[in-house]
């Protein structure tokens, strides 16, 4: 017989993989193509949470549950802000480890050390740009907690939203700020999570002739801003004059 104690332990052991899926930018075929490639290189013991507005055509193996409410003011820009609801003091009861993963993203290698990985909070070091190198924003296309342990990100920005939404461009903005303050914010190793944009298309003018590769030690391809995994392996990109090659690779990962 199991007492109470021992099952909360189990509980709070208990590995989640989350991600979100509202609106119709992305369909079904990306949750579904998630959990699979996370089936496909997670050794570890997990179940997979879609937090949704629409459960429909994903597979029954992914636990779909609604988003909680954000409570932002009508007419409030989005601009991800949805994000903030996994730090719920109660999330649909979870308990346990999260690894939230973005919808978006290609798995290419093992996730076993995202999940051993020593850290209270851990994101991935947003690429730095020339103009403003050394900021301490995350990019929360990846990131790891400890599911109610952080309800103060959310509770602060539902009372300060007026506020933090003029001091910050987004979500990632504002939780990297919130957690540095607090001294957990911690990033995963550079090289697990690249981004297609920046890391993996070949520099100017060998991308013309040369496709886009997976960079070396890559475990997680972040696709943000102009490319989704169908527009590379299309060999689309698109903004005018960047031009890429298809990155087949894609197929090779990206499917259920």
């Amino acid at each position: 017989m199991t007492t109470p104690s021992a099952s909360s332990a189990q509980s709070a052991d208990k590995r989640y993989v989350i991600c979100m899926k509202w609106g119709t930018k992305y369909g079904p075929e990306y949750v579904n193509r998630l959990y699979a490639m996370v089936k496909r290189h997670l050794s570890l013991d997990f179940e997979m949470v879609c937090l949704t507005d629409d459960s429909q055509g994903i597979t029954p193996e992914v636990r779909c549950l609604p988003i909680p409410p954000l409570d932002l003011p009508p007419g409030s820009p989005e601009r991800g802000w949805t994000k903030l609801v996994t730090f719920a003091e109660d999330l649909h009861g979870l308990q346990g480890t999260a690894l939230f993963l973005d919808v978006g993203v290609v798995i290419v290698g093992s996730l076993d050390g995202f999940f051993e990985q020593p850290g209270r909070f851990l994101i991935i070091k947003d690429y730095d740009r020339f103009w403003n190198p050394g900021r301490i924003t995350g990019n929360s296309s990846v990131y790891r907690f400890e599911l109610g342990a952080h309800p103060d990100v959310l509770e602060y920005f539902r009372s300060h939203f007026d506020e933090i939404r003029k001091q910050f461009r987004n979500e990632q903005a504002y939780l990297s700020d919130f957690l540095h303050r607090q001294g957990k914010l911690q990033y995963w190793p550079a090289a697990w999570c690249p981004s297609f944009k920046y890391n993996c298309i070949p520099a100017w003018p060998t991308n013309f002739w040369t496709a886009p590769f997976i960079p070396e030690d890559a475990r997680v391809v972040i696709f943000h801003g102009e490319c989704n995994p169908p527009d590379a392996l299309a060999g689309r990109r698109n903004r005018r004059f960047r031009f890429i090659q298809p990155a087949t690779w894609v197929a090779e990962h990206w499917h259920e």
